[in-house]
């Protein structure tokens, strides 16, 4: 139950994730989605750096910058990227192809057992996801292809040195989701001021709008993320991915007024299925034990040790 309750509290970051197409096309300025990448980063990220009153140490500072460059700052602007260059549906399956990016790093650098059930729920996902989100229409460009590859890529390495650094000792994950939206906010602000020059005018709809996309859609969610890659395997997390851009289809059927055919329907009962099965597929495969688990466990073996002498 421990677990299932990590797992439900994981998914609500990218369910989250799935109202950001809504908000940013009712309540945001238009054509400026990289100065739309600082505001939900940088100040979200000043903000649980300032709750979690720990700013970090030696070493933590440049992996906070990598950790922050892969998972906010180079992951932001190549999704933009990719989403301005391709239809909304060819970059939401190459967004959804997310997890066997972290399925095979989490094998090379943590050890993780993926097996065949965990690799057949991320393909069948995607292709769940490609059935919402295609459209006969949607056409390809190379430019924008790669750039939705590099950002799943960079969001996959990301999620996967994240757990391979773990936290340093008595830091929680508030300050580490803090250290990462500082650092990736910090990235992206050069980039926008080349690309967008400065800032727009803000009216009362744009505030809104930002300040839910600070709070909610990423100071929340991002540290109900990391929390879940600290309890959770590596690719238990990245299964979760898909449940963003079928949220994004909810929402367009509930809140615009977007019409759902029977073969999204499908596609929707496919990618939500794959998900669960996921789960349960990881959930079964034995995982090696991290640091931490090991001390514990061999702290353990040795309590157990001395009893059975005594």
């Amino acid at each position: 139950m421990k677990r299932l309750a990590t797992v439900a509290l994981t998914a609500l970051a990218p369910v989250s994730w799935g109202s950001t197409y809504a908000v940013a096309t009712e309540l945001l300025p238009p054509d400026r989605p990289l100065f739309t990448g600082v505001m939900r980063a940088l100040p979200a990220g000043l903000l649980l750096t300032a709750l979690a009153r720990t700013l970090p140490t030696g070493a933590w500072w440049w992996k906070s910058a990598v950790l922050g460059t892969l998972n906010i700052g180079a992951f932001f602007p190549l999704l933009f990227l990719s989403a301005y260059r391709l239809p909304g549906g060819v970059a939401a399956v190459l967004g959804a192809a997310g997890p066997l990016f972290v399925v095979g790093l989490a094998a090379l650098v943590l050890g993780e057992r993926a097996s065949l059930r965990t690799v057949l729920a991320a393909v069948v996902g995607a292709f769940g996801v490609s059935m919402v989100v295609l459209t006969a229409e949607a056409g390809l460009d190379l430019v924008g292809i790669i750039a939705g590859v590099v950002s799943s890529a960079s969001m996959g390495a990301g999620t996967v040195m994240t757990k391979r650094w773990g936290r340093p000792e008595g830091v929680g994950p508030l300050a580490m989701t803090g250290w990462q939206l500082t650092a990736g906010g910090l990235v992206i602000i050069p980039v926008a001021a080349l690309v967008e020059g400065a800032p727009p005018a803000l009216d009362g709809r744009a505030l809104l709008g930002y300040g839910y996309m600070m709070l909610i859609n990423t100071g929340i969610a991002y540290w109900l993320w990391f929390r879940g890659i600290g309890k959770l395997s590596a690719t238990s997390v990245t299964l979760l991915g898909p449940l963003s851009p079928l949220t994004a289809a909810v929402i367009g059927w509930a809140a615009l007024g977007q019409a759902l055919t029977p073969v999204q329907l499908v596609g929707m009962a496919i990618a939500f299925g794959a998900t669960v099965a996921g789960q349960l597929a990881v959930a079964r495969t034995p995982q090696p034990f991290s640091s931490t688990e090991q001390i514990d466990r061999n702290i353990s073996m040795d309590l157990s040790d001395r009893q059975v002498r005594r």
